[in-house]
């Protein structure tokens, strides 16, 4: 939005509908009562205050100061603290004081995504006994309602810090509580869990600026954001335009507010870059930071499947941009590998869903990354799977293994790491092996079990000639040989490639799936 435009806005939304001074210093709405602040890292805290305005920021026996700034921001970084069990007073001090209760030290989440991310515990597998069991003053949530999409960052997101508790928690993300729920077991200290998701959308929208310009790959994005950038003379036309509509917006609201009726919404511009690209991070992401968390974990893709392997792209930009505004180029972030779904296809070569699972599994070159994988738990008639226990769980192996002090725990199942061809037969090597490979199976919510009678399903084979064919596989000691009497001299192997793998039974013994791959670049 143009500077005129914005401070025209805030002027009248002053006039009209607030009765704060303005020279009171204001919080964003990530910061409440009950709230959880991250351990182990700085603590920041910011928000608005008139130009050099003196503020102080008071927790646990440590204060720091700051000067507004000529934009009429502040920010301080208390230090680092620890966890300690006990609830404390966040203090900040300006001309006025704001004191926030109940906060607790301990470790904070993002949960984002579309609608898998957001399905709430109402409709997961044995929900009335899973949300009657949600106590736990331990765990707390903070969720942005609605739906918000904007052109130009909003400051502030909408949202109030809440104790897990049967009625909270009902509609709050079910990976997010699941995962939440498994940490807090697990460590014993305080849960903050932010969910901020919407379903049906794409990645792009979620992606900062900052993100496209970290991938090489995505110019066209990075072409179309500066199309709308005020600097160049088509998106400054843009904003001129949308600054009329604001000073028509503003006259018409004084006039019916004289008149003493209610002023409708200020004017949207559509002015929205490729694919509507920073748009649900403009609205739902950008006014969360700079809050220290510890990581994200992301369950998306469903929207983005006709992007195949260019998903990875994709996948790198969200998570740089992400770490950028968040501050933290160690910010770990997780993400879950589409479920099955659909009918599963005869075509050897696979397609559907399959390169964009590949997609997803290739960003894992992402350092401080990781991927749950689920093709084993999904619906064939249903993009929901009501299985949200096991996502969530599978999700904290990697939490647990890269935190809180189970560097030893197996966080995934067998993910592809090479192949060698032996004559006819192509030899497949994993890591994330475990205590072994098996033939598992898997049933709702039970553990997986080894299957002794089974086999190895879903394997295709094909030569120099690019044809594929399916392929016999079996187990040897940590791989996986692959081979088809149709293909004398193999030189690539595919996975579980489709949108419904059934049959794909190969699993570490710690009960977890393989990932769908392919080692050809066909």
């Amino acid at each position: 939005m143009h500077p005129t435009a914005r401070l025209l806005l805030a002027l009248a939304l002053s006039t009209v509908s607030s009765t704060t001074s303005l020279a009171d210093v204001r919080l964003p709405k990530v910061f409440g009562d009950h709230m959880v602040l991250q351990q182990g890292k700085p603590i920041r805290v910011f928000g608005w205050a008139d130009p050099g305005e003196e503020v102080s920021v008071a927790l646990n026996g440590q204060t720091a100061r700051a000067v507004g700034s000529a934009e009429g921001r502040f920010r301080v970084d208390l230090p680092a603290m620890r966890a300690d069990g006990k609830a404390h007073a966040l203090t900040v001090t300006g001309v006025n004081t704001i004191t926030l209760q109940d906060v607790l030290l301990g470790e904070v989440w993002l949960c984002s995504g579309q609608s898998n991310m957001e399905w709430n515990m109402g409709g997961t597998l044995n929900s009335q006994e899973e949300i009657a069991a949600a106590e736990h003053p331990g765990i707390r949530l903070f969720n942005v309602p609605g739906h918000i999409s904007s052109p130009t960052p909003n400051e502030d997101a909408p949202g109030t810090w809440q104790l897990c508790s049967p009625g909270s928690v009902a509609g709050f993300s079910a990976v997010g509580f699941f995962y939440g729920r498994r940490l807090h077991a697990e460590t014993g200290v305080p849960i903050g869990l932010i969910g901020t998701n919407w379903g049906g959308t794409r990645i792009e929208p979620w992606t900062p600026p900052v993100g496209f310009d970290q991938v090489p790959e995505l110019s066209d994005y990075r072409a179309s954001l500066r199309e709308v950038d005020p600097a160049t003379t088509e998106g400054h036309a843009k904003h001129e335009r949308h600054l009329a509509e604001v000073e028509a917006w503003l006259a018409g609201a004084r006039q019916q507010l004289a008149a003493g009726k209610r002023y409708g919404d200020p004017p949207r511009v559509d002015n929205q870059p490729k694919g509507g690209a920073t748009t649900i991070y403009n609205g739902m992401v950008h006014g969360l930071a700079p809050f220290s968390v510890r990581g994200a974990i992301w369950y998306q893709g469903e929207s983005n499947a006709g992007d195949g392997l260019r998903y990875a792209d994709l996948k790198r930009a969200l998570v740089r941009g992400w770490r950028s505004v968040f501050e933290d180029e160690a910010l770990s972030f997780y993400w879950v590998q589409l479920a099955n779904f659909q009918n599963p296809s005869e075509a050897p070569a696979g397609g559907g869903w399959g390169p964009v699972r590949e997609g997803q599994r290739l960003a894992l070159d992402l350092p401080h990354t990781g991927m749950a994988t689920i093709i084993d738990i999904g619906q064939a008639n249903d993009i929901h799977p009501r299985n949200k226990q096991d996502v969530g769980e599978r999700l904290a192996r990697w939490a647990l293994r890269d935190h809180y002090g189970q560097p030893d725990l197996v966080p995934c199942g067998p993910l592809y790491a090479g192949q060698s061809v032996e004559g006819a037969k192509v030899r497949v090597r994993f890591s994330q092996v475990g205590s072994g490979l098996m033939i598992g199976k898997k049933a709702g919510l039970t553990p997986t079990e080894e299957d002794p009678a089974g086999s190895l399903g879903r394997f295709a084979i094909a030569g120099a000639d690019k044809q594929w064919h399916w392929a016999e596989a079996r187990i040897d000691g940590d791989t996986v040989l692959v081979w088809s009497e149709a293909v004398p001299a193999p030189v690539a192997v595919r996975y579980a490639y489709e949108s419904n793998p059934v049959g794909a039974k190969l699993y570490n013994r710690e009960g977890l799936p393989a990932s769908p791959f392919r080692t050809d670049r066909w």
